[in-house]
């Protein structure tokens, strides 16, 4: 019995040491990330909106995909905030590939998912950014050319949301802010960094390289995979990502993760399918597969 007792808190010494020292690198990347989140959301959420929605009335053509994109990065709506107010954009009349590079780059990315990123270096940071805008892109190019002119949206039903920051005091309402974003994205990010210290306790080295490693198909192809079931959050991947890449996951094989990820989480796919009827969400789904592994098979390249 002491046997076993020794041997469970030998284990628990050094999951807690691995789970300590993720949390020191990348825990004040989550605070900051947090709080840039919620001052975007307090203070800059209506102006990005408001941009966007005054896009409708120019006459940008295709060109519109590009702000379309841009501003779908820096909005910190989740998904189900940003369908309803896709909805009343698409009321006053913005085009459906607009609407297509908003939400695929709202899915994606958003201003404090970005700072959690630089917790995986400079090149990692700047692959998914760049990644997130050309998905957009790649979005609003296949509506407008492969649509034929007809609806891919179906909005019915759904009304622009209503803002939850509308404390009169400024400081309160960024406060409120910060507590929900803590609230919501602070078990993940724990449940992140707990995985991540079983990973490194328990996973070989050697077992990342040769999945992940490298320039091969497959790694990349498996990482666009895993994607699929193992996002629940982008705070809460971070660590994984980090341990995965320092024990010798391809930088190709991380974006296509990055990429399948947040636009296959579960709650996304839910809200998808509202919008896209079933035959969309199919294509939705291959649009994403084939993006991500072309992406991570691209990135290795370069």
């Amino acid at each position: 019995m002491n046997e076993i007792l020794d041997v469970l808190h030998r284990e628990f010494v050094y999951i807690w040491y691995y789970f300590d020292v993720q949390l020191r690198q990348i825990f004040w990347y989550w605070v900051f990330g947090i709080i840039l989140g919620s001052c975007v959301s307090v203070f800059l959420k209506d102006r990005i909106h408001g941009v966007l929605k005054k896009m409708s009335a120019s006459r940008m053509g295709l060109l519109g995909i590009v702000p379309a994109s841009l501003l779908g990065i820096a909005s910190p709506l989740c998904m189900y905030g940003t369908i309803p107010l896709a909805a009343s954009f698409s009321r006053s009349g913005m085009r459906d590939e607009w609407l297509a590079s908003f939400m695929m780059c709202s899915i994606l990315l958003n201003p404090q998912l970005i700072v959690y990123s630089t917790a995986l270096g400079t090149t990692a940071l700047a692959v998914r950014i760049v990644s997130c805008f050309f998905c957009g892109i790649a979005a609003g190019l296949l509506i407008r050319f492969l649509g034929r002119g007809k609806p891919f949206f179906h909005f019915d039903g759904f009304d622009e949301p209503k803002s939850r920051d509308t404390d009169p005091n400024l400081l309160f309402r960024l406060v409120k802010n910060i507590g929900r974003n803590i609230k919501v994205t602070g078990p993940y990010f724990l449940l992140g960094i707990f995985l991540s210290a079983l990973f490194q306790r328990y996973v070989p080295q050697d077992l990342m390289t040769r999945f992940f490693g490298g320039n091969e198909a497959f790694g990349v192809l498996m990482a666009a995979t895993i994607g699929v079931p193992l996002y629940a959050c982008g705070g809460g991947t971070i660590p994984l990502l980090q341990a995965w890449l320092q024990d010798g996951m391809s930088m190709g094989s991380a974006a296509a993760f990055m990429i399948t990820g947040p636009s296959t989480k579960i709650t996304n796919l839910g809200a998808l399918k509202i919008v896209l009827g079933m035959k969309h969400f199919l294509c939705y789904v291959l649009f994403v597969m084939i993006f991500s592994l072309m992406t991570g098979l691209a990135v290795n390249l370069l």
